[in-house]
């Protein structure tokens, strides 16, 4: 099978590109006040004016989950708060279903999406993205004692996806859109498996983890079903902030902040 990769869950890596630069004071005169003051930061055009607005499905933990008390947290949501705080911005959480949260940078509504996005070819035609900031792979959850065993029994049997996600697309290449559910979140497509109404899940490792974990009777296989990578989109043609997202991530593998983040959350293998 094209996309079947045995590759585990790794943290953070990252990043090449430069933080963004600025414009010329209207009062420089001399070539060296020109050059000093081009090389300071321009001001950033935000869809809310001192916030970072990050659209995002809470439902998909460790990367974003909602807390007893109606906070959010997870991995993005303290890379955002983190980017948030090297552009001098107060970020801003917006909760809405996946497709949604893609819709939302896509058409200006938001800032940007973080949810655990996979770039894909399709994705790129209709917004841009920043660098790699984690890797992850796309993981099978069966119950324990089925007969599915790799990713090739998964013909002709019936797989629960999250709607939007790349497990949905991959699965509905791979298998036709017969043999795929789609489900508004990753815990009710588990509880599908769980209600006998799937015969598999699939859907990134770390959260699987999570539902394996609040499930007794169902396991993850050994072998994985996709490796992928996971960035922040924005709307098409936005470089002011794109340049700015990928100069706060480059500072922040620099001093160590991503990897203590993903470390908070996914405990090392």
């Amino acid at each position: 099978m094209k996309k079947i990769t045995a590759l585990m869950l790794s943290s953070a890596m990252m990043l090449s590109l430069a933080a963004c630069g600025g414009s010329a004071s209207t009062d420089a005169v001399s070539s060296e006040a020109v050059s000093t003051a081009e090389a300071a930061p321009a001001a950033l055009t935000t869809v809310n004016a001192g916030k970072l607005t990050m659209s995002t499905n809470a439902a998909f933990p460790p990367y974003e989950m909602t807390t007893d008390s109606g906070e959010f947290e997870g991995i993005d949501i303290d890379v955002a708060a983190a980017i948030a705080e090297k552009l001098g911005l107060e970020l801003q959480v917006d909760d809405m279903d996946f497709d949604a949260a893609l819709l939302a940078a896509q058409n200006g509504k938001s800032d940007m999406v973080m949810a655990g996005v996979t770039v894909t070819d399709e994705r790129l035609k209709v917004m841009d993205f920043s660098d790699t900031y984690a890797e992850g792979i796309q993981s099978i959850i069966v119950k324990e004692d089925s007969t599915i065993a790799s990713p090739d029994d998964l013909a002709d049997k019936m797989i629960g996806t999250q709607r939007g996600t790349t497990g949905y697309i991959y699965c509905s290449d791979d298998f036709g859109d017969d043999h795929v559910t789609p489900y508004d979140d990753g815990l009710t497509a588990v509880q599908a498996l769980n209600n006998g109404q799937v015969d598999a899940v699939v859907i990134d490792n770390a959260p699987a983890k999570e539902f394996v974990e609040a499930n007794p009777g169902l396991k993850i296989l050994d072998t994985a079903y996709a490796q992928e990578d996971y960035a922040i989109g924005v709307a098409k043609g936005n470089t002011q902030l794109l340049d700015a997202i990928n100069g706060a991530l480059e500072e922040l593998e620099a001093d160590g902040t991503l990897q203590a983040i993903v470390d908070k959350y996914i405990n090392a293998e």
